[in-house]
Order: structure tokens, then sequence, then C-alpha cells
């Protein structure tokens, strides 16, 4: 925020006074975001449908369909395959957080509180609320290298105190309903009210000359990937050094002298 303030002092007076930091700052977001950065997953559902979105309604519908329902079986495989307590992008996070108590020197303060010292910052745990004034372990619900120390002083075993959503039996309930397919219009059971009912097409607007744009404009701050051109064969995604054209020459941009 001293950055921002230096820099920028109208949006910094912005952000702190008018917007507040609980609506941009993830550390004082008051609800659970988990590991989420960001609120544009609807972009990510664009990108897949870029193709597809230009299709009739119910051509769209079936791809959908047909994308969620290989979607959810490919992840019920990798849920019925998990051998170990947390999902596996949980469990490589945890793991390597044992190792970083280790030697962390823990005092009991009551039966629930713990002050755990050593390393670059020390904490205050409770493990009956699940929190630790570092507040990673608020924050993401998986418990920090405070939090395992404590765990061990008290015996109480780690895995207890990850949230629930990070198990391998809650990944596996998440897609554990299958997707079917809606079938052919021929089979479709529609009420009598709904077929007889007139729906009138959508007003159309006078398109303008030339191609209709397809991708979005970006937004301010954001950077998109520049393709790559080759200097020899002109053509983008590779550079001059791998391209495998057999025309164009080696030196610069300037063409093979070919036989007419």
């Amino acid at each position: 925020m001293t950055e921002i303030s230096h820099r920028y002092p109208r949006v910094a007076e912005y952000l702190e006074n008018e917007v507040g930091f609980e609506k941009w700052s993830r550390c004082h977001y008051p609800g659970l975001r988990y590991n989420i950065t960001t609120t544009n997953m609807v972009e990510s559902l664009n990108s897949m449908l870029v193709n597809a979105r230009d299709f009739p309604y119910v051509t769209l519908l079936d791809v959908i369909q047909e994308k969620m329902s290989k979607w959810w079986n490919d992840r019920r495989i990798v849920a019925m395959a998990i051998t170990a307590p947390l999902t596996p992008s949980r469990e490589s996070e945890f793991r390597p957080r044992f190792a970083q108590s280790n030697g962390r020197h823990t005092l009991q303060l009551n039966p629930v509180t713990y002050h755990v010292k050593g390393g670059e910052l020390e904490g205050v745990v409770n493990i009956f609320n699940k929190t630790c004034t570092c507040k990673e372990f608020d924050i993401d619900k998986l418990p920090c290298v405070h939090a395992i120390a404590a765990a061990h002083h008290a015996q109480v075993s780690v895995y207890s105190l990850v949230s629930p959503y990070y198990t391998r039996e809650y990944y596996a309930l998440a897609y554990g309903e299958t997707i079917y397919p809606v079938g052919s219009q021929s089979q479709w059971d529609v009420l009598n009210e709904v077929a007889t009912r007139v729906v009138l097409p959508r007003e159309v607007k006078e398109r303008k000359r030339g191609r209709p744009k397809t991708s979005r404009f970006p937004s301010v701050g954001e950077f998109r990937k520049r393709k790559n051109r080759c200097g020899k064969c002109g053509a983008y995604g590779h550079y001059k050094k791998k391209c495998n054209s057999q025309t164009g020459s080696t030196e610069g941009n300037q063409p093979t002298d070919v036989p007419v």
C-alpha cells in the first residue's frame, strides 16, 4: 500500500477510503476464498467455448453438456485413485510444512492454545478454533507450520485440523453425480404451455461494416501474449532458428533465389 500511495496517491486514497481493503485485499476479505485470487472464472469458461459460442443455442448446450460430462468423469476417476488423505494439490502443499515445523519450540498456554517460536515468525495457535496469529491457518484452512508444531505437541492428528473441503472424500463427492445427455429433441417431454408459447426473435441491430470482432478488448493492466513471427517464412508460432520451411533465406528476411 505504501508503494501504491507513493506512485498513485489518488488510486491509494480511492482504494483505502472509498472501496475498502476487504473488497480488493485477500487478507482483509471477511469470507473464505481459500487460494482463489480472482473472480474471473467466466473467462475460463468463455475460452473453452470460443469455437462453439457461435453455434445455435441447442448445439451450444450440447457442447457444454459433453464437456462437463467429460470433466466430471475424468475428475471422478482421479478422485477414486487418491490414496492420500488430501487432494493431490493440497497434499503437495501440506507435506513440506512438516519439515519446516521441526525444531520449533512449543509452549502450551491452556488446553487448546499454544505459543510456537522459531523461524522468521512466531505464532499463537488455537487448535480448537483452528486459528493462528500468522493468519495463514485462518485464511487457507490448511494448518501452517505453527499449527503443525502445536498439533504434534498436543498429540493431535494434523489432518484433523484441515478443512474437510480439502479431503479426498469431499473431492469425490463433488464429482459423484453423473451428467447425462439431454437426448434428441424428438424425445423431449415438453409441457403444453411451453410448446404453445410464442417466442419472438430478438431485435436485430444493423451490423457495422467489416468482420465482426470475436475477441474482447483487454482491460487496463491486462497483457496478452504476442505471437512469435518467423523471420524466415513469415509464419506465426515459431522463430527463424526453429523453422522447418524450405523456402526463404537463412540470412535475414531476403527470399532465396528460385529458378524461374
